[in-house]
């Protein structure tokens, strides 16, 4: 009886530890430091527009990518969360103002349809 309780005890925890793991598969990247300067001195990193950023601040760009600038360089995730499994008579929309996804019916966009996975 104890090995039974324990061997499901494990098996629960190796499922939430796989959960977890699949819904943190944020895209992230570090870009190299392309050192902006002002004054004649280092004064944060430029992005790929040329927009100097002082050195430890955040930004969002455009694509929804969360940004943050270092001495190290430019290190972006992504801020939104994709939907990858759904029902096949449904569509997954992306909002770039609110940097999120609806997935809805492709006959109706007024309905919305359960996500079953997401990755982000």
């Amino acid at each position: 009886m104890w090995t039974l309780l324990t061997s499901k005890t494990i098996l629960a925890c190796l499922l939430v530890l796989a959960i977890n793991v699949l819904l943190s598969n944020a895209a992230s990247f570090l870009r190299p430091q392309l050192q902006g300067t002002s004054g004649g001195y280092i004064a944060g990193c430029r992005d790929s527009k040329g927009q100097l950023h002082e050195f430890y601040s955040y930004w969002r760009t455009d694509n929804c990518f969360d940004c943050f600038c270092s001495t190290d360089g430019i290190d972006c995730w992504s801020s939104f969360v994709k939907p990858v499994v759904y029902d096949e008579k449904c569509v997954s929309i992306f909002n770039k103002e609110t940097c999120t996804y609806k997935v809805v019916e492709k006959a109706d966009h007024s309905k919305e349809c359960p996500v079953y996975q997401r990755v982000g």
